[in-house]
């Protein structure tokens, strides 16, 4: 099976051969995102596919944040490009979690940390520890953080 960045270069390369603009441009913006995040730090390093995906989340996020951006400023034509950009990235992203599905997954990791009798901010740290893992790039890290807080009677 090829990597996921393999997967986005042979897309570029299909979307060119197509005259797919806001596809090649979207590609080669995640692409470029992708080269950025393998050489920043101090030894340039190939990203695995688990790393190429949250790059891809992260700039799905900041077009979510650009689309609501532009619609509040009444920039609709921005906002639909925004969103093109965004369907494009989606593509390439695991299907999210649902709430409920969080919910599940936040339940039983708080009642593993109760388990071991941790309290406050030690079981919001075991908890997010054991949620992290199985959201990461499939939901948003602060909604999950602020659901754990709920579910700790924290707020």
């Amino acid at each position: 099976m090829a990597s996921l960045k393999e997967q986005l270069h042979s897309d570029l390369t299909s979307a060119i051969r197509s005259s797919d603009e806001v596809t090649r441009e979207t590609l080669r913006m995640a692409l470029a995102a992708v080269t950025n995040e393998e050489v920043s730090g101090k030894a340039a390093r190939e990203l695995s596919d688990d790393e190429v995906v949250l790059v891809l989340t992260k700039e799905a996020k900041k077009r979510k944040e650009a689309v609501e951006a532009f619609t509040q400023a009444g920039r609709e034509d921005r906002a639909r490009a925004e969103a093109a950009e965004l369907a494009v990235l989606e593509r390439y992203l695991p299907t999210p979690l649902t709430d409920a599905e969080v919910d599940a997954i936040i339940a039983t990791a708080v009642q593993d940390a109760a388990a071991t009798g941790a309290e406050g901010g030690r079981a919001m740290g075991l908890v997010m520890k054991s949620v992290t893992p199985q959201i990461s790039g499939r939901y948003d890290g602060a909604a999950a953080a602020a659901k754990v807080r709920t579910a700790l009677g924290m707020n």
